[in-house]
């Protein structure tokens, strides 16, 4: 599949898990601004078919903390605090460093290419200025990894928490632009390529901190004008 491409929704599923992963999609990808209330209305005509699957949907999404309820049939994305940025990268951290210990123990070039292909088109999108396709292609690439750890527990609890900070990373790819997002990528991936567990932990370890101060730091500049940043951007 091409990395640049959005991964296909299986046709064969129900209309509920359809919607689903589209609004997940839309929350990983920050479109949907923290604190930006929208209706079920709204959300309908952005995703079309009926009002039902899409508020099962939501219901979904509120229970995984990923949405708030707001009252008048709205809903919003939570604006997140100091502390939770902080639980948030504590969290990220043990979890995610872990799965990448686990899955360099078992890296292939298979997997080491595929990352290397999906982290050329987050690259082309970051010399773009298309903060949605590094979003996606950021996520896709962390998640890829994860995968290849097969702990489905682990991993869980890892897609709770990306539902969480995502949002708050297109507040700040609206702030600081994509050209000045660092990351780890290329030191995972040669970690991987050497099996070496304990480097491929401390990359994305470090590729986590990196995002998470700074959200942290455009939180503290000014909480309401990011907000309008990013859903403008």
């Amino acid at each position: 599949m091409d990395p640049e491409e959005p991964a296909d929704t299986p046709s064969h599923l129900p209309a509920h898990l359809t919607i689903y992963g589209q609004l997940r999609e839309m929350i990983l990808c920050g479109d949907l601004a923290p604190g930006q209330a929208v209706t079920i209305q709204g959300l309908t005509g952005m995703l079309g078919g009926s009002a039902t699957p899409v508020r099962e949907a939501i219901r979904r999404l509120t229970s995984e903390g990923a949405l708030l309820f707001q009252g008048n049939r709205r809903v919003s994305v939570p604006v997140l605090t100091l502390a939770e940025v902080e639980a948030l990268t504590f969290g990220r951290v043990a979890l995610e460093a872990e799965l990448a210990r686990r899955a360099a123990l078992v890296a292939t070039p298979a997997l080491t290419q595929e990352l290397r292909a999906i982290d050329a088109a987050l690259d082309r999108a970051i010399g773009q200025g298309d903060a949605r396709g590094y979003l996606r292609l950021n996520h896709r690439f962390h998640m890829t990894l994860y995968a290849a750890a097969d702990s489905a527990i682990l991993s869980q609890a890892v897609n709770g928490f990306w539902l969480r900070a995502a949002p708050s990373l297109r507040i700040m790819c609206g702030r600081l632009g994509t050209q000045n997002l660092p990351d780890m990528h290329h030191e995972t991936i040669a970690a991987l390529e050497r099996r070496d567990p304990g480097a491929a932990a401390a990359a994305i370890a470090r590729d986590i901190r990196q995002g998470m101060d700074n959200i942290r730091a455009v939180l503290l500049e000014a909480p309401d004008d990011a907000s309008r940043d990013a859903a403008a951007s």
